[in-house]
């Protein structure tokens, strides 16, 4: 992989040095170029460049996503305008789309210079969010703030209207993201291999109550009603408007929006089946570690077993 630019992007605060290092050693072996957004220079040993944070997936040939999923998701939305594709290295709590383990990544780094690996595609949603440009992997929520009534909003798909929700939260996900927001408001956790949009109210008073399954063809547009309570719009987790009390949100599903480096496709299938039944057992997090394979639990040792957001 000489002559190759791998961008790191780092989560926003916990500790990274100790897999940064494992990198940067790997890549002064390989005589393989590093580089990190800017601002994130003092995080980093002196050898690996930095960028401006809008270049960075521009200038590299593969993303390192190093945290959790909230980083890997970063990294997806860095590189829309362009896909590259992002291995992501496991620092955060149940994460859904990492795969590697800090102990790994000297191996997975191997199979990296020799293309040893598969690519999975993965759909976005092209949000205009009262009138700004916004893209999400996971999903887009409209969200009441908490004392302020209910989120009021009417459903077009297509150009057509369809009725209105009364609920606690509006959640429009991708596949990939039923398994988040949209999975513990109640919605169906639908196959990434699925294209698909699904719309889930969270705690909804009246209206439509139940998820809507759409096909990725047709334009979602949810308005907000004159009587809605103030709303925050936030696009995978981070707040895009706060306390909106007008406007629409228009969502467009965009296939192949971003690229995820898969080295072993099935046993990453099988551990997010693992994960994803543990989520619904209703025992403290001590309980779940004793329940897994001997192999798994020393992973999960002294990692938080919670739904990851």
């Amino acid at each position: 992989m000489a002559g190759y630019l791998l961008g790191l992007v780092l989560h926003p605060t916990r500790d990274v040095s100790e897999v940064v290092g494992i990198i940067a050693r790997w890549a002064a072996r390989h005589a393989t170029t590093l580089a990190v957004r800017a601002e994130d220079r003092h995080r980093v040993p002196a050898s690996v460049e930095p960028v401006p944070a809008e270049e960075l997936a521009d200038r590299s040939d593969i993303l390192i996503s190093i945290g959790g999923d909230g980083t890997m998701l970063g990294a997806l939305r860095g590189a829309v305008r362009s896909p590259k594709p992002v291995l992501g290295v496991h620092l955060g709590r149940v994460g859904f789309l990492v795969e590697v383990e800090p102990p790994d990544l000297p191996r997975a780094l191997e199979r990296l210079v020799n293309r040893d690996f598969t690519v999975e595609s993965h759909a976005c949603l092209a949000c205009d969010v009262c009138g700004d440009d916004v893209v999400a992997f996971n999903d887009v929520a409209l969200a009441r703030q908490p004392g302020s009534g209910f989120v009021t909003a009417t459903l077009a798909v297509g150009g057509q209207r369809y009725g209105y929700y009364r609920c606690d939260a509006l959640v429009v996900s991708t596949p990939a993201g039923s398994t988040a927001y949209s999975y513990a408001a109640g919605g169906p956790v639908v196959s990434p291999a699925t294209r698909a949009v699904v719309v889930t109210p969270s705690a909804p008073m009246a209206g439509i109550s139940r998820s809507v399954v759409l096909a990725p063809e047709e334009d979602v547009r949810l308005e907000l009603r004159p009587d809605s309570a103030p709303v925050v719009v936030e696009a995978d987790g981070l707040v895009i408007r706060d306390a909106a009390t007008r406007g629409a949100v228009h969502i467009r599903y965009q296939p192949d929006a971003g690229l995820v480096v898969r080295l072993d496709p099935r046993r990453h299938r099988e551990r997010n089946q693992l994960k994803l039944s543990l989520l619904d057992l209703p025992l403290l997090p001590d309980q779940l570690r004793e329940l897994l394979p001997d192999g798994l639990r020393e992973q999960f040792r002294h990692r938080d077993l919670r739904p990851p957001r």
